[in-house]
């Protein structure tokens, strides 16, 4: 071999490496999520919060799904039929395994939804799948759900089903189960660092659209500030639950960006009506007179969000045109709180934790301070926080600071949980109220449907149980690589991003 034969040879062989090394750099093996808090489930069957959701969603098929324009589409359901108004039957896919190897079957899918139904289960998920009172595999493929009465918003709660396997769950029972996941999703449960990570691995055996990462890592940052310092140093990818101030820093980065989208979670206060000082009427009133409304959406959070007067927003089934609610008004705030003497010297404790945006909880603080309710804030961990929120009504909080969604764009999911009284979530007791809600899900007439949420949304506005706030925006920070379109169920699918250097 000649010289210059041998340096040819020799430079196509340091070539050849360099672009072997670059590939994997090119093809971003390792996605890192800054989420706030870890998972407080990883059984998707159990919690429902932003945090557990972003992780769970990605190791579970659902047995419908939402597209990216938020209509419902088949996932392991290839289609559906009613066969009465109180009887529908889905065609299941026969081509899915999940991450053990194992087949998923109809009976699979039919244990998934009789457990989250189970009273014994206590999943707090349950008040949005109560009114099914039966499924069974009638086939290889196929599975009848029943419903108690006329159920209009099944497909919609039917979104957030996620089908676990029956062996599995069996063998080990539910606790041990939530530690170690087994699902059929786009990616596998890989291990959990307790307050430090969850870490998936991608499924290259998934039936359907494969994630472009090899692992996923989930991280519990709770500060937001070290979050984006996280994104912008590079050791984190994609970020969530930033305010308006941490996007306006890295508006215009060459390196990072914001990716914001009004959603279908509304901010609220629960009030508690069992206790004082809200047992109140004219104290819960107060509130909604005190709060200003706007100043929190344009002052604090840039103007993203926007203010509403009821629990849902306008991409709801059941919104309501019309319903104002109370205007800003702290000189009739003042008065009501005179009229109601000493029952406003109660000392009223405010529910927060770290996932929300602590300056809306303190303006919320000064806001009712300032009319003459005294507020004292405590903060705990979201666990701790949605445990109790989730308790005996009267051993919660006075004002309880949340924000909802029931990722079904249905008011079913929302006030039902948040008002009926059979729910754990709710510290409500009206009767009237009850059988509105109760007529609302058992109709298949829109019009009547909608007819009864106005009601529920006029006495809501009235009574004062809850104080919606504003429709809330996400705003997440991401690497200026990762291409992603967030939605406003707030899904996370990682298997509908893609990487471009």
């Amino acid at each position: 071999m000649t010289q210059n034969r041998w340096l040819g040879a020799a430079l196509g062989v340091a070539l050849g490496a360099m672009m072997l090394a670059a590939a994997p750099a090119m093809a971003k093996d390792r996605l890192t999520v800054d989420l706030v808090n870890e998972p407080s489930s990883l059984d998707p069957q159990l919690q429902w919060n932003p945090d557990s959701y972003y992780v769970y969603r990605n190791i579970f098929d659902n047995l419908v799904t939402r597209d990216d324009k938020g209509e419902i589409v088949p996932q392991v359901a290839t289609s559906w039929k009613y066969l009465s108004d109180t009887e529908i039957e889905f065609q299941i896919r026969d081509d899915i395994t999940f991450h053990d190897g194992s087949k998923l079957t109809a009976e699979d899918v039919a244990f998934s939804i009789r457990r989250i139904t189970d009273p014994k289960f206590a999943s707090p998920q349950l008040g949005q799948f109560n009114k099914i009172t039966g499924a069974e595999a009638t086939g290889p493929t196929t599975v009848r759900v029943k419903t108690d009465g006329p159920y209009p918003a099944l497909l919609a709660q039917l979104v957030k089903l996620s089908i676990v396997p029956k062996h599995v769950v069996e063998a080990v029972g539910n606790d041990a189960f939530n530690l170690k996941p087994v699902g059929s999703g786009p990616y596998k449960f890989d291990s959990w660092q307790r307050g430090v990570a969850v870490t998936l691995t991608r499924n290259d055996a998934y039936w359907g659209t494969k994630g472009p990462f090899q692992t996923a890592v989930f991280r519990a940052v709770p500060d937001a500030a070290t979050r984006v310092a996280d994104l912008q140093a590079g050791t984190a990818d994609l970020v969530v639950t930033l305010d308006s101030d941490l996007a306006a820093q890295i508006q215009g980065s060459d390196k990072v960006k914001p990716l914001v989208v009004l959603t279908e979670r509304v901010a609220y206060l629960r009030l508690n009506p069992m206790n004082p000082p809200f047992n109140n009427l004219k104290l819960r009133q107060a509130v909604a007179y005190a709060i200003d409304k706007q100043g929190l959406t344009e002052g604090i959070l840039g103007g993203y969000d926007k203010p509403v007067a009821e629990l849902l927003t306008p991409a709801h089934v059941g919104w309501t045109e019309g319903i104002e609610g109370f205007p800003y008004d702290p000189e009739k705030a003042k008065a009501l709180v005179a009229e109601a003497g000493d029952a406003a010297k109660v000392e009223a404790e405010l529910s927060t934790a770290p996932v929300y945006d602590q300056r809306i909880v303190q303006a919320v603080q000064q806001q009712l301070t300032e009319v003459g309710i005294k507020v004292k804030i405590t903060m705990t961990d979201m666990a701790s926080y949605l445990k109790r929120s989730q308790g005996k009504p009267e051993e919660g909080a006075s004002i309880t600071f949340g924000r909802w969604s029931c990722a079904c764009q249905d008011a079913d999911g929302v006030l039902f949980p948040l008002l009926h009284s059979s729910s754990g979530w709710s510290n409500f007791r009206n009767a009237e109220v009850d059988r509105l809600l109760v007529e609302a899900r058992s109709t298949l007439d829109q019009a009547t449907r909608l007819d009864r949420y106005a009601q529920v949304n006029r006495i809501v506005a009235t009574e004062v149980p809850a104080l919606p706030l504003y429709q809330a925006a996400i705003i997440y920070g991401a690497a200026k690589g990762l291409n992603w379109q967030p939605t406003p169920n707030e899904s996370l699918f990682l298997n509908r991003m893609s990487w471009t250097d």
